[in-house]
């Protein structure tokens, strides 16, 4: 082997070690957190590493001293933007293939929506879905059981996940059907878990395709408004 190919062999099998040091150190320190499961991945910030748990987003430092938690913004621009939903993003669009979706004829704008079928706002949303189609807004929808992972409405949430036509489902749920029980290998889990790092906390919780998190209901007329609006101050950056 030439001497600069081993040189290079050594730097990278050199960074290579001291990434999964890193880790290491990382998934040590949130061992004694109590923190069992943790998807640990590079941070914009020097020194610091991205951390995605069940409970929410860290940032913890390389050497496993010191853990943050909450959203991370660039500043650096004319708005501030929340670098840690724009991650979350990639992760939202994986679940794609298991999102309720009530797409616009006349497609303007796409919105994902945690939803729980026992939320009085939900229900509200969802009776004008029509307005909202109309407007050109196509609706996804993801599971948050307000109450958790082992309450009612998780069960007959993962049912109506579970059925082969999700948003007939869906439908009669809202209207005040009982649900029929059904399994699938689809893991609504993966929702609530998501949303818990999206620092959701009630329903619904809209998720506009930048990231941005809208907590409570909008009106159909309200939300075209509101995402011409971000469409256009997009358009002029």
């Amino acid at each position: 082997m030439k001497k600069g190919l081993m040189l290079l062999s050594l730097l990278v099998a050199s960074v290579t070690g001291a990434a999964h040091a890193d880790d290491a150190a990382i998934q040590k320190a949130l061992g004694s957190l109590g923190i069992k499961q943790a998807d640990v991945q590079p941070s914009p910030v020097a020194g610091l590493k991205t951390v995605l748990t069940e409970g929410g987003t860290l940032y913890v430092t390389e050497d496993g001293k010191h853990v943050l938690q909450g959203p991370l913004y660039d500043v650096s621009g004319s708005q501030p933007v929340n670098v840690t939903n724009q991650l979350l993003m990639t992760r939202l669009e994986a679940l794609k293939d298991q999102m309720i979706v009530y797409k616009a004829a006349k497609e303007k704008h796409v919105i994902t929506v945690f939803t729980d079928i026992t939320c009085g706002y939900c229900h509200k949303l969802h009776e004008q879905m029509k307005e909202y189609n109309d407007l050109g807004i196509t609706v996804r929808y993801l599971a948050f059981p307000r109450q958790g992972l082992e309450s009612q409405a998780e069960k007959d949430m993962r049912s109506i996940w579970c059925t082969a036509d999700r948003a007939k489902a869906f439908d009669a749920a809202i209207k005040g059907d009982a649900v029929s029980p059904a399994t699938c290998k689809t893991d609504i889990s993966q929702h609530y878990e998501l949303g818990v790092q999206f620092g959701i906390n009630g329903t619904p919780a809209i998720v506009l395709k930048n990231g941005m998190v809208i907590p409570g209901y909008q009106g159909p007329k309200e939300m075209a408004a509101m995402l011409d609006a971000h469409a256009a101050s997009a358009a002029t950056k």
